[in-house]
């Protein structure tokens, strides 16, 4: 009698944890660089669209989310750690992040990889390394082969500039964008004069810009982060210089910066004025959640690759597997994902398909749109 009561005790306790598990909260992980101005734009974004999604009613038969945030520390050895943490967990159903391509590079090979892969879905990592990476790999921002040559267009064609130099971090994002930019400016009929590499450790922008100016640069454009730009335009305002300037979306942020940035053109999957009612409603609301914030281009892609996890959840349950596989299909069998950033709809290499991009200008401290593509 005493086997089958502690019997029928430790089948009730199983009973409750499973109860639990089907009941309690599902939980995300967050994964970027959350000492760092994008990381600090994900995590608002991410903390914003949970509690907007439970307040909602929470998803699969009202289970709520809870996120797990890891900070990756904006490095390859970070990220691998992070994924690696995430990963191991086996409460985290999905990934939010990376946010940077080079982490996002590192970190997609330990999530695709194990007897228990998970799906990460990047909110901004451009880098075409990324492409096919691995199956459990996604991303919701158009790659660098569709900023790059934007970015050319614009810059031939609008500015009318004839000869180019360029300035990028070497790392695969800048390589990438100075690439893929290089390549349409000279096609488009342009030279490119000056290409310069730098680090983050770089000194002195000094000796490049004024090789460009030798060279009767027209336009500079900058396959840079936020740091480095900002470097190069106080060098460009010491030496007297007044090209155009022209980066891609890890720009963003810069219009903070009032004056040095005042007219840089940078290309984005998303800007806070894109036209539409669930753009305008998810301002306003953004707004007031985070008293006071205008969300970016990191804030809007986000709130869409959450509210896509959340719809995932919703057919197919907090399963791993399943939760790749819903993925997979968007756009392919499945409907597209219509969210604040627009029409998401994936390839077979985890890239969003045919997602457009704006060249907006630094207008007193904001990003304005001056063309879309």
């Amino acid at each position: 009698m005493r086997v089958r009561f502690r019997f029928l005790l430790a089948a009730a306790a199983l009973s409750t944890v499973a109860c639990v598990r089907e009941t309690g909260p599902i939980v995300i992980g967050l994964a970027g660089p959350m000492q760092d101005p994008l990381g600090v734009s994900e995590l608002r974004a991410a903390h914003y669209i949970v509690d907007q999604i439970n307040q909602r009613g929470g998803v699969h038969g009202g289970r709520k989310l809870r996120l797990r945030v890891v900070d990756d520390s904006g490095t390859e050895n970070g990220a691998v750690l992070a994924a690696q943490s995430l990963q191991d967990d086996g409460s985290v159903v999905a990934v939010v992040g990376h946010i940077t391509s080079g982490t996002s590079i590192a970190a997609a090979r330990v999530y695709g990889a194990g007897g228990d892969p998970i799906a990460m879905v990047s909110p901004t990592a451009s880098s075409p390394e990324l492409s096919g990476i691995s199956r459990y790999a996604f991303r919701v921002c158009p790659s660098d082969l569709s900023h790059g040559p934007a970015l050319a267009r614009f810059a031939r064609q609008t500015i009318g500039a004839r000869r180019a130099g360029v300035l990028y971090l070497n790392d695969d994002y800048g390589r990438g964008v100075r690439q893929a930019f290089a390549s349409e400016f000279t096609r488009l009929g342009g030279v490119v004069v000056e290409e310069d590499p730098f680090l983050p450790t770089t000194a002195s922008l000094e000796p490049y810009l004024s090789r460009m100016k030798r060279s009767g640069v027209d336009v500079l454009m900058l396959a840079t982060d936020v740091p480095g730009a900002e470097q190069a335009l106080r060098e460009m305002r010491r030496q007297g210089l007044q090209w155009p300037v022209v980066g891609s979306d890890a720009l963003v942020g810069i219009e903070g910066d009032g004056a040095l940035a005042e007219g840089i053109h940078i290309s984005s999957a998303y800007l806070p004025d894109r036209q539409g009612d669930q753009n305008a409603k998810f301002v306003v609301d953004f707004f007031r959640a985070t008293q006071g914030q205008r969300p970016n281009d990191v804030a809007g892609l986000t709130t869409d690759v959450f509210q896509l996890i959340a719809a995932a959840l919703d057919a197919v349950g907090p399963d791993r597997s399943a939760i790749r596989n819903y993925l997979a299909s968007v756009g392919n069998g499945r409907p597209a994902f219509d969210g604040v950033t627009g029409r998401i709809a994936f390839d077979s290499s985890g890239d969003v398909r045919g997602k457009p991009l704006t060249i907006a200008v630094v207008r007193n401290g904001r990003l304005v749109a001056e063309a879309s593509e």
